[in-house]
C-alpha cells in the first residue's frame, strides 16, 4: 500500500500586503481551517480579528516598508497574497507562493510577463492613452481566489514544489 505524503502544518505562514486586499476574510476563514499563521502587514492601522493566528503588523516609515518587512521574513513553506507585482516577484525570489485576489498565481514563469504588462499599463496611463483601472472585483474572482487558497495551502503541506 502506497502512502499518501502527510500534511504539516509546521512553518507554513501567510502574509497579506493589507492595504488593499479585498479578499482578507477569505483568508481568515481558510487560514483558521488549516490551522495556519497569518500576518496582515499594513502602512496604516486597520480592523483585524483578535485571534492568536492572526496578527496585524503596521509598518511606517514609507512608500515599500510594509513590502520590505514581508520580503525580509517570507520562505520557501509561506504565501503571499498581493496584488503588488513587485512584491509578488520579490516573494518568489525568496521561494515563497504568491497569490493576488483574483485568485492568479504568480510563477517564475510569469512574473517576467505580469511585470512588463504593468510597465507597459503604467507608460500608456502615464501618456493619457489609458485610463481607469483593473476590472471591478466580482463574486467570480472571490470563489476563484478562495479555491486557489485552499489548494495551494494543501501543496505547500504536502511538500510539493512550486510550478
Amino acid at each position: 500500500m502506497e502512502s499518501q505524503p502527510q500534511e504539516t502544518n509546521q512553518s507554513v505562514t501567510i502574509y497579506i500586503d493589507g492595504d488593499a486586499c479585498p479578499v482578507k476574510e477569505e483568508v481568515y476563514r481558510v487560514a483558521r481551517r488549516h490551522g495556519v499563521k497569518v500576518f496582515v502587514v499594513a502602512n496604516a492601522i486597520m480592523r483585524v480579528p483578535s485571534e492568536e493566528l492572526i496578527e496585524l503588523v503596521v509598518v511606517r516609515g514609507g512608500f515599500d516598508m510594509a513590502d520590505d518587512w514581508i520580503v525580509e521574513r517570507v520562505g520557501e513553506r509561506d504565501l503571499v497574497i498581493t496584488s503588488d507585482i513587485p512584491l509578488a516577484g520579490r516573494s518568489l525570489e525568496k521561494g515563497a507562493r504568491v497569490l493576488g485576489p483574483k485568485g492568479n498565481a504568480f510563477t517564475e514563469d510569469s512574473i517576467g510577463d505580469a511585470l512588463a504588462t504593468r510597465a507597459l499599463l503604467d507608460m500608456l496611463r502615464q501618456g493619457g492613452t489609458m485610463t481607469g483601472g483593473p476590472a471591478p472585483f466580482a463574486k467570480e474572482d472571490r470563489s476563484r481566489f478562495l479555491a486557489k487558497l485552499d489548494e495551494t495551502l494543501h501543496a505547500i503541506k504536502r511538500g510539493k514544489r512550486r510550478g
